[in-house]
């Protein structure tokens, strides 16, 4: 950071690092023993919509690669776009293979950050239930290196107290985003 930067109140943005996603088993064994959140074996990769060659190809090499694992069963890889304009690829594996999992979103990440297109990545997500059902997701911002708790409810509303309550627990696990204006709603998001 510069002088200048310094008297202006400008930060550099915090370098992504794709590993933290590999902390998620572990916060998933702590959720679950703490408050009974079980993962639903659901993971998604949002980003930016990009059109034109160089990304289909990407999006070719992805399927690809998470197409070509021998142990997954049903639609390994699912292509969408939100009503927001932002795309989205989910991966399923089995609710007990969540390092497999995560194995696929780091390849996915990585992927589209080798091949130039880090900056149009958004977020990771991870989906949970509980015995009653209710989801919810710890969510990766690619671009601030941090988790943080998505809860969401019927009628777009958020369940703020279990989100509270899950930064709480999952804090010596991952690095939480400790600006909650950062803590983004993704309404609608695959795998949730």
């Amino acid at each position: 950071m510069s002088f200048l930067d310094a008297l202006l109140g400008r930060s550099r943005p915090v370098k992504p690092d794709l590993d933290q996603l590999f902390g998620l088993p572990s916060a998933a064994i702590t959720l679950q023993a703490a408050i009974g959140f079980a993962p639903t074996g659901a993971g998604s990769v949002c980003f930016a919509s990009i059109e034109g060659g160089a990304f289909a190809q990407v999006q070719q090499d992805v399927r690809a690669l998470l197409d070509a694992d021998p142990e997954r069963s049903g639609t390994p890889v699912e292509f969408s776009r939100d009503d927001y304009g932002h795309s989205w690829l989910l991966s399923r594996r089995g609710p007990d293979d969540l390092p497999a999992l995560v194995n696929d979103l780091h390849a996915v990440n990585t992927a589209l950050q080798d091949s130039g297109f880090g900056p149009q990545l958004l977020c990771s997500l991870v989906a949970f239930h509980d015995a009653e059902l209710r989801p919810l997701a710890l969510v990766y911002l690619y671009k601030r290196g941090t988790f943080y708790p998505f809860a969401p409810q019927p009628g777009e509303k958020r369940d703020n107290p279990l989100e509270l309550q899950v930064k709480t627990i999952v804090k010596d696990d991952l690095r939480i985003e400790q600006d909650l204006t950062r803590w983004f709603p993704l309404w609608g998001a695959p795998g949730l």
